[in-house]
């Protein structure tokens, strides 16, 4: 197995530890907050480690186009939920359930495309846009801007959820000029 795709693994196994992290938050243990948020910084530092390491040392692999967008929803989807659903945290790091509706959605949407092109043309080969690249990292920037209480969390959150909607439409148009 690659280095890159062993990061991805790595990145996967730090979700259980940023998830306890936040179920066992409270303000008495602050530290656990930090702990979480340098977990999760660590996570996404190694997205990009990975990336850079597949394509540098020419391992890209089908198992590594796999792996790197699990991880990442992994990683992200399961802190951004736990931000919302914890009742134990804090006002000011929680989340509306609104902005994970509309990006467990979008994610929905992709896996439900991607089984439908596969089914239909015989193969998987769909390649982040642009478009949906911005879309993780406005999704990753939200997590910090959380756990911090930066003042700017609510307008991300915003720029975050339009960038997914966008980045949806953006892919069922894709989608669809595949299909026809």
């Amino acid at each position: 197995m690659s280095l890159a795709n062993q990061i991805s693994l790595f990145r996967i196994l730090l979700v259980p530890g940023i998830v306890a992290c936040l179920v066992y938050y409270h303000p008495t243990r602050d530290g656990l907050r930090f702990l979480a948020l340098g977990l999760y910084i660590l996570g996404i530092l190694s997205d990009a480690v990975d990336g850079f390491l597949a394509r540098w040392q020419h391992e890209e692999s089908e198992l590594g186009t796999l792996l790197d967008p699990i991880a990442d929803k992994l990683l992200v989807l399961s802190t951004l939920i736990s931000c919302s659903v914890i009742r134990g945290l804090p006002q000011w790091m929680r989340l509306p359930a609104w902005f994970n509706l509309i990006v467990i959605s979008r994610d929905v949407l992709l896996v439900v495309g991607s089984v439908v092109l596969f089914v239909i043309k015989g193969r998987w080969n769909v390649r982040p846009s642009w478009l949906g690249k911005a879309t993780t990292c406005a999704q990753m920037l939200v997590v910090p801007a959380v756990l911090i209480g930066l003042p700017i969390r609510t307008p991300l959150v915003v720029i975050a959820a339009v960038l997914t909607v966008l980045s949806a439409i953006d892919y069922v148009r894709t989608g669809v000029r595949v299909l026809g």
